[in-house]
């Protein structure tokens, strides 16, 4: 039976954090499905359509990742739903730093209670990447900041297409 690990998020847009904490579960589980959210109670710069799309190229084109390892879809319901529709009992969260834990620590709680078969795994983008967050590329990027160390370059297009 394949193991099949659910990495939700927003990734809005996807970043070199992301990528690592992707690598990582590839290492650990058969297939990740990297589930991008698509819940009204945030604001988005991408929509929906296009932050799949920029996915898709980041982790395909620009990457080569195995698209047989890596399914991307979209989802607003709760991640828990999500795991017993894809037959998984694992979230995976990204930790970048101590200030992550107490809402990731949270929310994984609140998961645990609403289905007690799912584990939260807490995986870590490299150090070099820890500092990373789609906010920060967004400022950087439309103050016409370098962002080639954050990001992919189709990612790095999306962006300046966004804000031209």
């Amino acid at each position: 039976m394949k193991k099949i690990a659910i990495y939700p998020g927003t990734f809005d847009p996807i970043t070199y954090g992301h990528i690592d904490v992707i690598k990582k579960a590839l290492k650990l589980f058969d297939v990740v499905i990297i589930a991008a959210s698509d819940t009204t109670n945030k604001s988005y710069l991408f929509n929906f359509d296009e932050r799949i799309d920029i996915i898709k190229k980041a982790l395909f084109y620009d990457l080569k990742f195995n698209k047989k390892k890596i399914h991307i879809i979209s989802f607003s319901s709760l991640t828990t739903d999500l795991c017993k529709k894809y037959k998984s009992n694992i979230i995976i969260r990204g930790l970048r730093a101590v200030s992550d834990f107490e809402y990731e620590f949270q929310l994984a709680g609140m998961n645990r209670k609403l289905n007690s078969n799912i584990e939260t795994i807490f995986l870590m983008s490299d150090l070099e990447n820890q500092i990373i967050s789609s906010r920060f590329v967004k400022e950087i990027i439309k103050l016409n900041g370098d962002i080639k160390k954050f990001t992919t370059k189709s990612t790095i297009k999306s962006l300046k297409d966004k804000y031209e």
